[in-house]
């Protein structure tokens, strides 16, 4: 029921929220006589930081049109392909236009960008796909906004996570560097862990792990102690709903977008509260640009969409309540997970110094269970200053940790 209720609110808002906005425009745009009037600026801003605080945020772009090509002394353009569609994800390429002699001399390794299903869309990780570009030949993994999921699709659980992750590995290797930045760094390391038991021969060159929940005992944060004071029947019984009949979704059991980005919030409220005064003070000082910043931001962090139930609750549980992953106990589709089969996945680890999604160590753990891969194989890296996004998006990705990675994977290409 609370769902529906979202929607109507959602519903009721939508008129209003259109009147704050074009309001804003009719105060703020030189054309118009209102704009010209006392005060008219403060009023611009208070109307546009209305709209902005009630509309409804729907899946930005990429917006990758062009990047630098190491080697190359012009950027190319960019040309966003699906490569793989499956029913909750799709793999996207990051084509270069260049042509077929032109990207053989390149040489550039292959990267595969395994986003967080965790709330947010794959955008959120832009900057990250940004960075790697110059280098590297890169594909992401895309997913699925589950209330766009007809029921017809079937569920979609944790193990499925890993079979997707296995088949992008396989569609993609063997030469292949996979990147895994926070949620999946578990599903990732499970993946590649029961590909090493079969002996695949299409096993990725390495893996890198950013910011992620290997063993959440490490020190743990307020994401952990969430998922270990409260019962697993608090979360059936509190955050999961049904998509309403307006969805393509209709009555699949969902983790509503709406309630995780309450909670999004809830962890700094008093953040959110100061950035959107400073939104509102740049608009009536006229300081556009800092303005058009806030925009992008929460464009991109007010977009979020829904998790199936079955994945989500599977999440809770193995990883965050049962640590089945470090003490040695996930079984996925009866096979034991043993990331002490891998000899041959070079592994990289990096986490922020001031991460307070996952602590400190959590990722770092994947060394002690990866026990069989040579220490020639292994490399950690603790970025200074930065926290949980910093290790992917923004000044600190772009200097410290991209070229930390693009340097692992060539030395194990």
């Amino acid at each position: 029921m609370l769902y529906q209720l979202h929607e109507m609110q959602r519903s009721m808002l939508t008129p209003l929220m259109q009147w704050a906005d074009a309001s804003a425009k009719i105060f703020s745009n030189p054309v118009s006589p209102l704009a010209h009037t006392p005060f008219a600026q403060r009023i611009a801003a208070g109307y546009e930081l209305m709209y902005r605080l009630g509309k409804d945020y729907e899946k930005p772009a990429f917006e990758i049109d062009t990047s630098p090509v190491k080697g190359l002394d012009q950027p190319v353009g960019i040309i966003e392909q699906v490569e793989v569609n499956k029913p909750f994800c799709r793999l996207i390429h990051f084509k270069k236009d260049l042509g077929e002699q032109q990207v053989k001399d390149l040489a550039q390794s292959t990267v595969l960008l395994v986003a967080p299903l965790s709330g947010h869309h794959s955008t959120l990780l832009r900057d990250t796909v940004r960075g790697l570009l110059v280098e590297h030949d890169v594909f992401i993994t895309d997913w699925t906004d589950a209330r766009m999921v007809p029921l017809s699709d079937g569920a979609f659980h944790l193990d499925d996570y890993i079979y997707y992750v296995q088949d992008f590995i396989r569609h993609l290797g063997p030469d292949v560097h996979v990147i895994s930045v926070c949620q999946p760094t578990v599903p990732v390391l499970a993946a590649i862990a029961l590909m090493a038991t079969a002996k695949d021969p299409k096993l990725p060159k390495t893996m890198t792990m950013m910011g992620g929940p290997i063993d959440p005992r490490r020190s743990p944060t307020a994401v952990n102690n969430l998922a270990t004071e409260k019962k697993f029947s608090w979360f059936e019984n509190t955050v999961i709903y049904p998509v309403p009949s307006n969805y393509p979704g209709f009555g699949r059991k969902v983790y509503p977008g709406f309630l995780q980005h309450a909670g999004f919030i809830a962890m700094n409220p008093g953040r959110h509260a100061q950035s959107h005064r400073d939104f509102y003070n740049h608009l009536v000082k006229g300081d556009e640009e800092t303005a058009e910043s806030h925009r992008k931001f929460y464009d991109e962090y007010n977009a979020v969409l829904d998790m199936p139930a079955e994945y989500y609750l599977d999440t809770i549980k193995t990883v965050f309540q049962d640590f089945a992953l470090p003490l040695g106990i996930w079984k996925v589709g009866g096979q034991l997970v043993r990331p002490q089969d891998i000899t041959t996945v070079a592994l990289f680890t990096v986490e922020g110094e001031l991460d307070d999604i996952s602590g400190a160590g959590q990722t770092q753990a994947a060394h002690d269970l990866c026990s069989n891969l040579p220490d020639t194989m292994k490399q950690d890296f603790v970025a200074p200053g930065a926290g949980h996004y910093g290790i992917f998006s923004g000044r600190r990705w772009r200097e410290m940790v991209c070229p930390k990675i693009t340097d692992f994977i060539k030395q194990h290409a």
